[in-house]
């Protein structure tokens, strides 16, 4: 499998069943819905797939299961940062005998590090496997920024480091990393309200949560501007605009389980404390929904 990662990836949602474990039939089905959308790539255990809230065991079903449901059809990224620079490394290492193509790390978070700090826990995991490194930048769950000079150190001294997510939702700092760093590290931006923008400007893909719920709507945006189709991509952004402003206007997690139920794909709710949508939220998001072409 490829790991020159471009285009789409979707953020997995992760389904738990009436006993709140991981639902691997549904599992599979959540893969399938986006990668029959034609994306490019799909993400276990990422943000939008409630880490947070997984066991390393649970982390490691959900690698394997996306892995071996997926069989080849596209690259599969997995994210195991940890707390811990050991765990992260035994969650590496079981992602890449899994089959992983590309291991997402987040850096520590609950007790805010250095960046030196950070700089050796990810230099530590990278040196532990042989499989590409995508940096994950999200400051606000880990008190920490991977500014675009200290991006541009790790891509240039660790050999496996080749890209990021930045979801930081610093445009100007996203910028810097499409327009200044390219040459050294792929840029996916995890901020979907940024999606047609960052596809514009030259970012190397982006990873969505949202394409859990209207895939084919955002491949179509990303293939529209790949072809050059500004104009066309534009007109398709702006009738999918208003489904990812109603989204990122609620709690994530639950509004993405609420949208995938509202189109007949429910997928339970998020593990507690997370509450699940609420009722106004549910009449918002089923709102933006309607105003899809395809339910217009």
């Amino acid at each position: 499998m490829t790991t020159d990662l471009r285009g789409v990836l979707t953020a997995l949602t992760t389904p738990f069943d009436s006993d709140d474990a991981i639902d691997v039939p549904l599992l599979k089905k959540v893969v399938d819905r986006s990668i029959d959308a034609g994306v490019d790539g799909v993400v276990a255990a990422g943000s939008t797939g409630e880490v947070g809230a997984l066991s390393s065991e649970e982390r490691r079903q959900l690698v394997d299961v996306v892995v071996e449901h997926t069989a080849g059809r596209v690259p599969v990224i997995a994210q195991t940062g940890a707390t811990t620079t050991a765990e992260a490394i035994r969650l590496s290492r079981a992602a890449q005998v899994s089959g992983a193509d590309v291991l997402m790390l987040i850096s520590p978070y609950y007790e805010p590090l250095s960046t030196e700090e950070t700089v050796a826990y990810i230099k530590d995991v990278a040196a532990a496997v042989e499989l590409p490194i995508m940096l994950y930048n999200i400051p606000s769950v880990t008190g920490l920024n991977l500014d675009p000079a200290t991006v541009r150190r790790l891509a240039t001294e660790v050999d496996n480091v080749k890209y990021i997510k930045d979801s930081s939702a610093d445009w100007e700092q996203a910028l810097r990393l499409i327009h200044h760093h390219s040459d050294v590290i792929g840029t996916f931006i995890g901020w979907d309200a940024y999606l047609y923008s960052a596809l514009v400007e030259g970012a190397a893909g982006v990873m969505a949560g949202t394409a859990n719920v209207v895939p084919a709507e955002v491949v179509q945006v990303s293939r529209l501007i790949a072809a050059g189709d500004l104009a066309g991509a534009l007109a398709a952004w702006k009738t999918l605009y208003p489904v990812i402003d109603a989204l990122l206007s609620e709690p994530f997690i639950p509004a993405v389980k609420a949208a995938l139920a509202l189109q007949g794909e429910p997928v339970g709710v998020p593990r507690r404390p997370t509450a699940p949508s609420s009722d106004e939220a549910i009449a918002s998001i089923r709102k933006a929904l309607e105003g899809l072409p395809q339910h217009a």
